[in-house]
């Protein structure tokens, strides 16, 4: 498999650090909001990362970090009137509700940066014993000067980053540049114990902590938003490789940004969609098919009518697959009729263009995931499977069954555990919301002929209703609920 690292911004043949396994870390969310469509890229993206290492035989193992202390975190819950904890759990759990549609790997490690002090705690003193970081009033710092590749991931160096460093830095800092590794208590924060007093750690640290617990000094691929590239990663590598002169990760692999019809998603944009909402109209399925219809380093353009043709295209993907299934299904049911037709199909010229379409789908995947490439071989399947659906259907045998039951199982395992989308027939779920909006203007109608008295109108909304299979319940207070 080749990815493209943008370390050394170069496509390289991945060779792991333990034979047939795969050591993955990827940075996950702060945990002050519900996560965005943009950050649903990164959990699509690395998962999808993470099943084809599976599909191709490799044991994975990947880690992805909750930030449950930060800035933000701490505004969020001054804002609510509430702890940090309850901020944190909150919007953990609606994390994982918001994800599940997306059908995630249930295997993946997620330790929060709270549960990890003393694995923080031990790589700060280490660079300060290493001569790389400093302390100061309760505060430490790294010193950025003394790691002589600094800015190599981001591709800037350190006189550039002078130039560009603001005015107002802390007075602590010996540097601009230096970034904090530990900062001292303020009035109202949570704080934990540690060698230079009680204080909570900075950004970067934590990544650095957790990813050496979990995978070790050295191990395969990085992964986050392009956004994270700098400071983030940049200070990562630093501190990591100062503190246990180890490699830290042997490859970057970085997903480019979701836009908003062409522009950045922003909340002064007015153009700022939460995952949860978009859920409320698709399904997890299409915004994995949206997400994926596009190489992970390219932008994607987000919009309705994008999702829509996702929608579709993914409905003619199920069709095809339930289609597939149907005969199947009802050939083993009467095993006794197999075999009564002439088989006049090329069978052979069937299997050699799935074994073709296999390598073109897995050539694709190995060329750094490329996606869009891996869905036409998927797509270009389904279109040789369902010409020979339409020669078989009418002479079955025994060999032909069994051939479209190869295609079938084989696109079913590409398609849900390679690609990770569930082949469930879509619902419309934005139709839905219209018929319940529907549905609520209806039961207004007929509560407002109610209390004029006009009870022929309500009882003919109601009998319409039931025929439609919507039962209505009168309420005492004089409200109506409705069940479907």
């Amino acid at each position: 498999m080749k990815i493209y690292n943008t370390m050394t911004n170069r496509l390289e043949e991945f060779i792991p650090v333990e034979k047939g396994k795969v050591k993955l870390y990827v940075c996950g969310p702060t945990v002050y909001n519900y996560i965005h469509i943009g950050n649903a890229r990164p959990v699509v993206v690395f998962d999808t990362l993470a099943r084809f290492f599976k599909y191709m035989n490799y044991k994975v193992e990947y880690v992805q970090n909750f930030t449950d202390v930060d800035d933000k975190i701490i505004k969020r819950a001054n804002e609510e009137g509430i702890s940090t904890e309850k901020v944190t759990e909150k919007y953990i759990k609606g994390f994982f509700e918001d994800i599940e549609p997306l059908n995630p790997l249930k295997d993946i490690i997620r330790p929060r940066v709270t549960e990890n002090m003393a694995e923080i705690i031990d790589i700060i003193k280490r660079l300060i014993e290493n001569g790389y970081a400093y302390a100061k009033d309760g505060n430490v710092f790294f010193d950025v000067k003394k790691y002589k590749d600094y800015g190599k991931l981001s591709n800037q160096k350190i006189d550039e980053l002078e130039l560009g460093a603001r005015v107002d830095i802390m007075e602590e800092k010996n540097d601009p540049l230096d970034f904090a590794l530990w900062k001292n208590k303020k009035e109202g924060e949570p704080y934990w114990e540690s060698p230079w007093g009680q204080g909570r750690p900075g950004w970067h640290i934590e990544c650095s902590a957790m990813s050496r617990k979990y995978l070790g000094e050295t191990f395969d691929i990085h992964g986050g938003g392009q956004d994270l590239i700098f400071p983030h990663h940049e200070n990562e590598i630093a501190q990591s490789r100062c503190a246990y002169h180890g490699e830290f990760a042997k490859y970057w692999m970085h997903n480019g940004f979701i836009q908003v019809d062409g522009d950045k998603m922003s909340k002064s944009l007015g153009n700022f969609f939460l995952l949860r909402e978009i859920l409320e109209k698709f399904s997890g399925n299409v915004i994995r098919l949206f997400i994926l219809s596009t190489h992970y380093r390219k932008p994607v353009n987000f919009s309705f009518q994008n999702m829509e043709d996702s929608r579709r295209t993914l409905q003619n993907i199920v069709s095809s697959m339930k289609r597939f299934s149907e005969l199947i299904e009802r050939s083993e049911k009467n095993k006794e009729n197999a075999g009564i037709g002439t088989d006049e199909v090329n069978i052979a010229e069937f299997q050699n263009k799935v074994k073709e379409l296999d390598k073109k789908f897995i050539f694709a995947m190995e060329e750094d995931m490329n996606t869009p490439q891996a869905l036409s071989a998927v797509f270009d399947q389904i279109r040789e499977t369902n010409k020979f659906y339409d020669n078989i259907c009418d002479k079955l045998s025994s060999k032909n069954i069994q051939e479209l039951k190869i295609s079938y199982e084989d696109l079913k395992e590409k398609i849900e555990n390679v690609l990770g989308i569930i082949l469930l027939e879509e619902n419309g779920k934005e139709n839905n919301h219209m018929a319940e909006k529907l549905i609520e203007l209806l039961l207004k109608l007929r509560n407002d002929a109610r209390k004029e008295k006009n009870f022929k109108l309500s009882d003919e909304i109601r009998d319409s209703l039931k025929e439609l299979g919507i039962e209505i319940k009168d309420n005492k207070d004089g409200t109506s609920e409705y069940t479907r």
